[in-house]
């Protein structure tokens, strides 16, 4: 089985080739961060148009690397959401018009359960179901991973997500963009215990997460404190509400194989490490996917597609692109997250 894969929800513009039994044959990618940084973030227009010049060329040399054509790929698997919404209708136009003139199956695959099978692309012991940490720029979640396309949420934030968190921090600090291996690098030079900061509903018998505050009170500090120290006691902040939604999670994620992490925000040593300590501190397996599948690209929605078509799942040429797309539909609606739940 050979699955070409197309990503574009953010920044990232990818293409890859993956086969069924987990060998990346090519993976291409373009960064749009010198576009973006003058502004200290993402800007939609900006990404959206980075995308359409970068993404052909992308998809021709992926497929040039895997000594391929386009026939010889069983489906073509594009993000179709959650994420900017004109990046997203890019990716998907580009891998609707390349199925339909070759006459392979479209699976159009949510870019959250590209993250959430990634670590099964690199660990093929990785067995459901599986306790997984989905922390990222836009998400913070909590899911009971019971098998492709079924997944069930035990927590979300109510308000921002932790990698929003690190952007904006970085950017109160003029770390620079991006904000997350910014906050990172600056932390490593600064004491965790230097600032006082608040850890959002730490403790609370509520299961979700939350970052609002905590942004807040970095903003109050701005210039009381060295970067570097606001920066650690940041970073030990949040893996402190981190660990602690997890640990609770755990009661509830029954039958679980592992405890895995992913996402852009699991690209953080410090957040690895954490968990890794928490997962055998319960006699569970840790797993996460190597630094690289963590952040945006096309090798974890190429799997995805690879898991969907094994179990049968392909998608209409008609299929919306989506901005917003919850792994869990049926989960309970929580007090301030709205449809980013």
């Amino acid at each position: 089985m050979l699955i070409l894969g197309l990503e574009s929800s953010c920044d990232e513009t990818a293409a890859a080739v993956v086969t069924g039994d987990r060998q990346i044959l090519a993976h291409r990618l373009a960064g749009q961060e010198s576009e973006h940084r003058p502004y200290g973030g993402v800007v939609p227009e900006i990404a959206a148009r980075a995308h359409v010049e970068a993404l052909e060329p992308l998809v021709r040399a992926a497929l040039d690397d895997a000594g391929m054509k386009l026939a010889d790929v069983d489906a073509i698997a594009a993000t179709a959401g959650p994420g900017l919404i004109g990046g997203v209708m890019v990716g998907l136009v580009t891998g609707k018009a390349l199925a339909h003139a070759a006459g392979k199956p479209l699976i159009a695959v949510n870019h959250l359960e590209g993250h959430a099978l990634s670590p099964r692309l690199a660990d093929p012991d990785l067995a459901f179901p599986y306790l997984l940490l989905l922390v990222s720029g836009g998400h913070c979640q909590l899911l009971l991973v019971e098998g492709v396309g079924q997944y069930r949420r035990l927590a979300t934030t109510i308000d921002d997500a932790a990698g929003e968190a690190f952007d904006k921090t970085a950017k109160l600090l003029g770390l620079g963009f991006p904000g997350g291996p910014a906050v990172e690098r600056a932390a490593q030079g600064g004491n965790p215990l230097a600032v006082p900061l608040p850890r959002p509903l730490l403790r609370s018998p509520e299961p979700h997460f939350s970052f609002a505050g905590l942004k807040a009170a970095v903003a109050r500090v701005i210039g009381d404190y060295s970067a570097e120290d606001i920066a650690a006691s940041f970073q030990a902040a949040v893996i402190d509400c981190l660990v602690d939604r997890t640990r609770r999670a755990m009661n509830r994620a029954d039958g679980a194989t592992a405890l895995v992490v992913a996402g852009g925000v699991a690209a953080n040593s410090a957040v690895r490490e954490a968990l890794s300590a928490l997962a055998t501190e319960n006699g569970l397996r840790f797993v996460a996917p190597p630094l690289w599948l963590c952040t945006d690209n096309a090798a974890m929605i190429a799997w995805a597609g690879a898991e969907r078509l094994a179990a049968g799942l392909t998608d209409p040429l008609d299929t919306p692109a989506r901005a917003r797309w919850p792994l869990d539909p049926t989960a309970e609606a929580v007090r301030g997250a709205g449809v980013k739940a």
